[in-house]
């Protein structure tokens, strides 16, 4: 404990400047530390050794022992910093480099199935006239309800469980791309108007929407829909069925086994619910909750009361609308068995597409 700092620091320099000269430099520092500075190392040692001295030598020895410590740790970090500075000069000098080789290809990621099936659908529905609409994430309590004839006290608002986002609810987040309906017959009312619309006027509406929902393998709170409306004069059952017949033909490249069922909604009269049988099983499963029928797509012909309410006179204009279910087409697309996947974000997941 009396040698001098310079005769306990020189050894261990040493070993450090033949390090720097090394192809495995880094890994001949570490050791370098690993015996010097961690626990069993020498600096170590020497602060173990200090109680066993007399007093008036351990603050002397103390000292040493902290400088010593500082030193190899200076050594180590300059020695690091050299050998980076010299990398980068190799690197940027092209040491090494070969201009003939291939480069490195990036990594090329792929379209999430529900973006994929989206696109696939807007260009059918525009080969078949339609257009394609947007609207708010984040809607208002009339667009989302009152202007599609579910008035404050109606008691369809039971069936969707809303986030509301201000105390008085006057903003929510949108339980359906249906807002977007509302909104797209408020503007088909004033170019009516203006004498500048030539029926009918199709459009679809892709989105996100969100509810309250208790998740299972069919359920999420958030998820995806594509509205559909059709305004004209005329318009019946017979052109519903048509068009959703070319819609899921379209989508699955062959015929798929459909059932219409009366169904309620409040913006359509007569609505019904289109169901497609369950690709994943016979005899029932937890997709389809043991009915061998997966719910898929309410439709109907747009009540009167919505015509009206935006604008349209319902003894003159008609139409039909459908709200598809995205995430449920894209289960049966691609034979997916719980809706939490799609927005689970696991790459093990996605990486299959």
């Amino acid at each position: 404990m009396t040698e001098t700092l310079e005769s306990l620091f020189e050894p261990i320099r040493a070993r450090i400047a033949a390090a720097e000269s090394q192809e495995s430099a880094e890994d001949v520092l570490r050791q370098v530390e690993r015996e010097t500075l961690d626990k069993g190392g020498v600096v170590a040692a020497l602060l173990a050794a200090i109680p066993t001295l007399p007093g008036p030598e351990r603050p002397l020895a103390g000292k040493r022992a902290n400088e010593l410590k500082g030193a190899i740790t200076l050594a180590l970090a300059e020695a690091r910093e050299r050998l980076a500075t010299r990398a980068m000069e190799r690197e940027r000098a092209g040491s090494g480099f070969d201009a003939t080789l291939p480069g490195q290809r990036a990594a090329r990621g792929g379209l999430h199935p529900l973006v994929a099936v989206t696109r696939e659908l807007e260009d059918l529905f525009t080969s078949m006239g339609y257009v394609v609409l947007d609207g708010p994430e984040i809607e208002t309590d009339y667009h989302n309800f009152e202007a599609l004839n579910i008035p404050r006290d109606h008691p369809a608002r039971d069936m969707q469980d809303t986030f509301r986002l201000d105390p008085e609810g006057k903003l929510v987040l949108r339980t359906h791309t249906s807002a977007v309906q509302a909104r797209g017959l408020k503007r088909l009312a004033e170019e009516v108007r203006a004498g500048r619309f030539a029926p009918p006027f199709r459009a679809i509406v892709p989105g996100k929407v969100f509810r309250q929902e208790t998740t299972d393998a069919s359920h999420e709170h958030t998820f995806h829909q594509m509205e559909g409306l059709v305004v004209g004069k005329d318009i019946s059952v017979g052109h519903l069925i048509g068009a959703m017949k070319t819609l899921l033909r379209g989508v699955f490249g062959r015929e798929i086994e459909i059932r219409l069922r009366p169904g309620y909604f409040p913006f359509v009269e007569p609505g019904f619910e289109l169901d497609a049988r369950c690709p994943f099983c016979k005899e029932g499963c937890s997709v389809c909750k043991r009915s061998t029928w997966i719910e898929l797509l309410p439709c109907g012909l747009v009540h009167p009361n919505v015509l009206k309410e935006c604008g349209l006179d319902p003894e003159e204009w008609s139409g039909f609308a459908f709200g598809l279910g995205l995430s449920r087409l894209v289960m049966l697309r691609y034979g997916i068995d719980d809706v939490r996947l799609l927005l689970s974000g696991d790459l093990r997941f996605l990486e299959q597409f």
